[in-house]
């Protein structure tokens, strides 16, 4: 069954842990758990070093993503149980049983292709979030319900994160998820990526990821 949310796409399958077959229905807005988010590039002032990790500006983030490991597969195991990976090994069911995938994160969902309904019947639970790969495109809203899938799915699994090539909208949710659910700074998530598979999240992301990456901070340091 599928149930349609704003810019989500909810459906579960048989998986006998959820209640009553149902995804929890996530709200978005602009404020990410109560925290207001500035995603202007931060001055260099903000630019310091806080917690012993330092804060890059967008453009030392972009050599970082640039160097190192740059390659990536259809599906890369990024972090214990949770696969960062494209729409080629999205619509590959038997691969998916292969990696007994249990859940599913879709940041590229179309009303118009896939879906859903292709995994009625396969037990795999599905968020889908209708983003796209523009800078101006604002990811934001959905990073804590996206740490709070991935998080859920560890706990009852295996998830696939994806997009269409699997290096900028999924790769940034998953970024948001290790900074989130496992108090990474950015720049520690990003290299704990990159040391499985090559990503490039775009530049707005970047930014937004930072704005992130500064909250976070400001509520461990209060």
């Amino acid at each position: 069954m599928l149930s349609h949310s704003g810019n989500y796409w909810i459906a579960a399958c048989t998986l006998p842990s959820l209640q009553e077959g149902w995804v929890w229905l996530f709200q978005a807005s602009s404020s990410i758990a109560g925290i207001e988010l500035d995603t202007r590039s931060p001055s260099r002032g903000v630019r310091e070093e806080r917690n012993h990790h330092p804060i890059l500006s967008i453009f030392e983030l972009e050599r970082l993503l640039y160097t190192g490991k740059t390659a990536c597969n259809h599906a890369d195991e990024v972090w214990p149980g949770l696969y960062l990976g494209d729409q080629d090994i999205a619509a590959n069911r038997r691969e998916l049983a292969h990696l007994r995938i249990t859940h599913i994160l879709n940041a590229s969902h179309s009303k118009w292709r896939g879906g859903a309904e292709y995994y009625e019947g396969t037990g795999i639970r599905y968020l889908g979030i209708e983003a796209h790969d523009s800078p101006s495109f604002d990811m934001s809203p959905y990073f804590y319900p996206a740490a709070d899938f991935i998080h859920q799915a560890l706990n009852e699994g295996r998830i696939l994160v994806h997009c269409a090539v699997g290096v900028s909208r999924s790769a940034t949710l998953v970024l948001a998820y290790l900074m989130i659910r496992h108090h990474m700074p950015l720049v520690e998530a990003i290299k704990t990526v990159k040391d499985h598979r090559g990503i490039i999240p775009n530049r707005g992301f970047l930014r937004q990821l930072v704005a992130l990456d500064n909250a976070l901070r400001l509520k461990r340091s209060a």
